[in-house]
């Protein structure tokens, strides 16, 4: 049933042959390396199996996918070889996901808009190689991105693309008419379409039944943001889990989050102790269903920031145009502290650290939930959830195994992508320092592969500085109202340029 599913995620994603056809059988003879191939030696590699680092002795990509892992090189023909060799201070690392990797952005507070031009690049030169977008504003815009990145015009992770979302978030949803046909007909549409997951927000218990059912007969995985179940408006992540749901995203729910105030509510005072959130944690862990924390999420709507995670290694800010940085820059003074938030943000790490003890390590995932205000964007924010992870007192290696392995398998592409062994898809990166020693080496991130193609993250970063947002105050309408739901047509629109 797996392999069936990661089989229909590989051919929406337009991805190499699985890891269980021809090619990857043909694994078991012994290795031999060809002209053309990607070798990588030296360094040292993330072992996700004994949670630790061993010497790489050498990693053979062919075709874009991985061949060989630990290849004793002696004695190979390396004549037409692609040979990269890494420094003792070299950590070779699975691509990151992003389960929550918005491409929306709101420079000037006129509405979001999906940016599908530079935020691509900046996912993937910090190492993010495979994004869930988790609710798209432009989901037209977004699929053209996509498919420009599978063609290989546009340089980009892995876009798995999440659609519209299916709920009030959604601009233009009306709870009375979208009926569970409606629903159903939706879900069959964008299926067709190739996405890989769809995501819940604000949505009612009738109409989120039926969008999981016609979901996963398409095998694709179902995420929501969801609240206490207040006024039956709502659904408690309790209930969604009952109905079959395969992850959440937030809150976890339960009876901690009573159905006469919001979860935020709730959550801002929750005492992680309390029986009824171990009730919540092992409801998680005997359905199996992945919790897609955001602990850092919070920490970016008020003043002054945790320096811990906040403290800046890039001017994030040099991605924006001169004229968009001018504008962000008058406006960021004015932003108003959200005190429920940064309350939010305490509890946070002591929910996921209770998660982690009570046995969910294989059920976190990271997803970053940061719509960008030019402040700080989305592409850096995975280093900051490891980060957030590690604070809360996760070790760094089940950190890593957050953002990779078990994302991966939360969207049913384990057998795919989120380790590094022969016959996954070659996606990993590249990082100066030990991250068992110190997470933050995670960001400093100097190569990363995609599809079996390696790049040089600075070189990356370069070629879309100062490109985000509009060049000038004549390009500005776009940017600021665009709050209608499908924002811009495939290949169209500013935020689909290539080159802006």
């Amino acid at each position: 049933m797996v392999k069936r599913l990661v089989t229909l995620a590989a051919l929406a994603l337009g991805i190499a042959a699985p890891p269980w056809s021809l090619a990857a059988r043909q694994l078991t003879n012994p290795v031999v390396v060809r002209a053309g191939d990607t070798v990588i030696t030296g360094g040292f590699l993330f072992d996700s199996v004994r949670d630790t680092v061993v010497p790489n002795t050498g990693i053979v990509v062919r075709s874009g996918i991985f061949q060989s892992v630990g290849t004793n090189l002696a004695g190979l023909d390396l004549t037409g070889v692609n040979v990269v060799r890494l420094t003792n201070d070299d950590y070779v690392l699975p691509g990151f996901f992003d389960l929550h990797a918005h491409y929306a952005i709101d420079l000037f507070g006129g509405g979001r808009v999906d940016e599908y031009t530079v935020n691509p690049v900046v996912f993937l030169a910090n190492g993010v190689t495979a994004t869930f977008p988790a609710g798209e504003v432009d989901p037209e815009g977004m699929m053209g991105a996509r498919r420009r990145i599978e063609r290989g015009e546009q340089v980009g992770p892995r876009i798995l693309s999440s659609g519209p979302y299916f709920g009030s978030a959604r601009p233009g949803w009306n709870a009375a008419v979208e009926t569970p046909e409606q629903i159903k007909k939706e879900v069959d549409e964008w299926a067709a379409r190739g996405i890989v997951g769809v995501k819940a927000k604000g949505i009612r218990p009738e109409q989120l039944l039926p969008l999981i059912e016609e979901a996963h007969r398409y095998g694709l995985t179902v995420t929501g943001h969801l609240d206490s179940g207040s006024g039956g408006r709502s659904v408690n992540p309790r209930d969604a889990i009952y109905m079959g749901i395969d992850r959440i995203e937030h809150f976890m729910g339960g009876d901690a989050l009573t159905p006469d105030k919001s979860a935020y509510a709730s959550f801002e005072s929750l005492d992680v102790n309390r029986p009824e959130v171990a009730a919540i944690m092992k409801l998680y862990i005997d359905r199996h269903v992945y919790y897609d924390a955001t602990v850092s999420t919070y920490g970016y709507w008020y003043n002054p920031k945790d320096m811990r995670i906040f403290t800046t290694w890039i001017d994030e800010m040099s991605f924006l145009t001169p004229h968009a940085r001018e504008i962000v820059e008058q406006r960021l003074p004015q932003r108003r502290n959200n005190e429920q938030f940064k309350r939010i943000y305490d509890v946070k790490f002591k929910e996921i650290k209770k998660f982690y003890d009570a046995g969910g390590a294989s059920l976190i995932t990271s997803g970053t939930d940061h719509p960008s205000w030019g402040e700080y964007l989305s592409g850096f924010s995975t280093h900051r959830e490891l980060n957030a992870f590690v604070l809360a007192g996760i070790p760094p290696a089940a950190a890593i195994k957050i953002a990779t392995i078990n994302a991966a398998r939360a969207m049913h592409l384990g057998d795919a992508l989120g380790t590094i062994e022969p016959s996954k898809l070659a996606d990993l990166c590249i990082v100066r320092g030990n991250p068992l020693q110190d997470i933050k080496n995670t960001h400093n991130v100097e190569r990363v592969m995609v599809r079996g193609q390696l790049y040089e993250a600075a070189a990356l970063l370069g070629s879309v500085k100062g490109k985000m947002g509009p060049a000038s105050a004549a390009d500005d309408d776009w940017w600021y109202g665009n709050k209608r739901f499908g924002g811009g047509r495939e290949g169209s629109g500013r935020g689909g340029r290539s080159g802006r």
